[in-house]
């Protein structure tokens, strides 16, 4: 961890503490124990080719000298994908623009509670320290993490986030099926149902999905969508920011099963109804998830 590309160090003195913010104190649990932010906390596990990005801790915090995520507590009324990129940028100059919010672990120990927030860039940038709480940041080879002397909470999370790290969940929406499991008019105008339905599919990009119905482990989870339109549907302009779409050349089922049978992620998610097309689509290794339930996850949204 000594090429100055992966990995900077402190000069003692150079950088000067944070003033407090509003979640900067201390909660007490019932059985003695005392945790940091009066919100929470959340940090930030960002992934890149070159390994995770981690923080060497200042002597003087808690823990100091060991290494965990950079990270902190949690403004009030920000959430825990917010406060772990604002903690990152902060302490390690991580830019919020070039991250891809991959899922979030949540511990919680009421009434305090900790989020990682697991993200991944495209290229490993230069982390530059940008307050007092780090002595060193480092990319570390995801293979070398363990044998660092780590952070407690980091020893007892490594092993459930590590596996996780490669999924790259893709939601494959039967788009002809979703659409009519809502009777709404949609067979007067096809084209017009399915940009409505990519409308919001736009907003479940940003919102994520709760991981139990992704039937994925960890809390929540922002995968790719992949949007199938067959028929006069395909006509509809249903391009929006993060939605694939996949416009049929023949039927939308054997669009979807040739997808299933290339090489698709390794966690596909199809949502239809279609009880055929689900079970030859699990028999390729893809998970179901029905139309009415993603309907009630859309309408969560508005």
């Amino acid at each position: 961890m000594d090429d100055p590309k992966t990995s900077v160090s402190a000069a003692p003195g150079a950088h000067a503490r944070r003033p407090l913010g509003s979640g900067d104190a201390w909660v007490q649990l019932p059985d003695g124990r005392r945790f940091w932010g009066t919100f929470g906390a959340a940090g930030l596990l960002l992934v890149s080719p070159a390994g995770v990005l981690l923080q060497k801790r200042a002597g003087y915090s808690h823990f100091g000298g060991t290494w965990g995520l950079p990270g902190g507590a949690r403004h009030e009324d920000e959430s825990a994908v917010e406060g772990a990129v604002r903690e990152a940028h902060e302490e390690a100059g991580v830019p919020a623009d070039r991250l891809r919010v991959r899922f979030t672990s949540r511990l919680d120990l009421s009434p305090w509670h900790y989020t990682t927030v697991v993200a991944s860039v495209q290229d490993a940038f230069v982390p530059v320290i940008g307050d007092a709480e780090s002595d060193e940041l480092a990319w570390v080879p995801v293979g070398e993490v363990a044998s660092l002397d780590l952070h407690p909470g980091l020893v007892e999370s490594w092993p459930r986030l590590r596996p996780a790290l490669a999924a790259r969940p893709v939601l494959v929406v039967d788009a002809a099926n979703v659409v009519g499991a809502r009777p709404d008019g949609w067979w007067k105008d096809r084209p017009g149902a399915s940009e409505r339905l990519a409308d919001r599919l736009a907003l479940l990009v940003q919102a994520g999905v709760p991981a139990a119905d992704l039937q994925l482990p960890h809390t929540h989870w922002w995968p790719e969508v992949r949007l199938v339109l067959e028929g006069e549907a395909r006509d509809a302009a249903a391009y929006r920011p993060g939605v694939v779409v996949e416009r049929a050349h023949e039927d939308g089922d054997s669009a979807i099963l040739d997808y299933l049978g290339g090489e698709p992620a390794p966690d596909a998610i199809l949502v239809t109804a279609d009880r055929a097309l689900a079970a030859e689509a699990e028999r390729r290794g893809a998970s179901i998830l029905s139309p009415m339930r993603l309907w009630g996850l859309l309408d969560a949204l508005v």
